[in-house]
């Protein structure tokens, strides 16, 4: 199914395949009927209105995944502690409300993950604490929320390669609030169990091992994955997952030998729409300027996912890694299209309603 322009296209002006963003995640709403994405950056050049002096994170909304809102502030620093790498913002819906967890840092100090609260997906967002939940002394980022099979939350983040050379992918328990560690941070994995990790990066072949992007994932089946990303020989920036044997976060988790996707995209995450199709998200290639949402159709099995389609088309643009030499020059022009329509039931009776009364 084409996704086409509708008559709401002048609250939603920013097509996916212009929207500059770093991995993405996205939030299906299911108070508003409506997906939301947070960026830490704006397009100045599309949106020069908009003239934030001091650190924020934007979110965009949308209620068919290709056509886009402009940004709004949904966090400012204010007398926050940190100033600096604002990374990676998810959003998380948790006892009826909504946390952002993302990194942060100060100068002189170490990147922490925290949560921050709001009643709303589009804010404003608040610190549940000043302090961060990852461990003091330790260099992380890409914070994410799981809730294990009892209940209690988790943040599952990555401790830097820049810190400790094999980069990790670690656990800490969290208070109910999500405002603090309630325990000893856990090394789930290290960037050098994945088959296809590579420690020879663009940085130079005397690079370490990187983690980034955890991101947890409950099968129908009931086995737990996690998606995660490093970079691979030929691949450029790549993302695999790994399966949980407890089925639970503390593992022992067990890699999958071949990666999920290797043409230099990644930091992926997985979501249902309103159509009940699984999802997966990523942005590509990984190089700043260019960075674009891929948005991936999946098939579940019992043990596992796999790609069906990339629906955007933004593959056809930038697609780069193994990939590179197959990328065609002229921009993709073909409307995105979906098996599945990600627009809310609701969201279509009133644009049926609309036609029939004419307003």
């Amino acid at each position: 199914m084409s996704v086409k322009m509708t008559g709401e296209d002048a609250r939603y002006p920013y097509h996916i395949r212009d929207v500059h963003i770093s991995d993405p995640f996205i939030l299906a709403d299911p108070a508003s009927r409506k997906y939301y994405t947070y960026v830490q950056f704006v397009d100045r050049g599309r949106f020069p209105e908009i003239q934030e002096t001091e650190p924020c994170f934007f979110v965009l909304e949308s209620c068919d995944l290709i056509h886009w809102s402009r940004p709004e502030v949904c966090f400012r620093k204010g007398d926050f502690w940190a100033d600096r790498d604002y990374w990676a913002p998810e959003v998380h819906i948790w006892k009826g409300r909504y946390y952002l967890i993302s990194s942060f840092r100060a100068a002189g100090t170490y990147r922490r993950c925290q949560c921050l609260v709001a009643d709303s997906p589009k804010g404003p967002f608040v610190p549940v604490r000043q302090e961060a939940v990852t461990p003091e002394g330790w260099h992380c980022l890409d914070g994410t929320l799981y809730e294990d099979r009892k209940g209690k939350p988790w943040m599952v983040f990555c401790h830097e390669w820049l810190q400790v050379n094999d980069g990790q992918i670690c656990a800490v328990p969290l208070s109910d609030d999500l405002g603090e560690a309630i325990g000893e941070p856990v090394i789930l994995f290290r960037a050098s169990d994945g088959p296809w990790a590579s420690k020879s990066l663009r940085l130079g072949a005397g690079g370490g091992w990187v983690t980034d992007g955890p991101f947890l994932y409950r099968l129908k089946s009931g086995r737990l994955i996690m998606l995660w990303s490093s970079f691979a020989e030929n691949g450029g920036y790549t993302t695999g997952y790994a399966t949980s044997l407890s089925g639970d976060v503390l593992g022992p988790w067990v890699q999958k030998e071949q990666p999920l996707y290797a043409m230099d995209g990644a930091h992926s995450m997985l979501f249902h729409t309103f159509g009940g199709q699984l999802m997966m998200s990523l942005h590509c290639p990984n190089r700043h300027e260019a960075k674009r949402i891929l948005l991936f159709e999946m098939e579940e099995t019992f043990d596992g996912i796999h790609i069906v389609n990339e629906v955007t088309g933004n593959w056809y643009n930038n697609i780069a890694g193994i990939a590179k030499g197959y990328a065609y020059q002229e921009r993709c022009v073909e409307d995105p299209c979906f098996r599945v329509s990600p627009v809310a039931q609701e969201a279509h009776k009133k644009e049926n309603a609309k036609g029939v009364d004419g307003v």
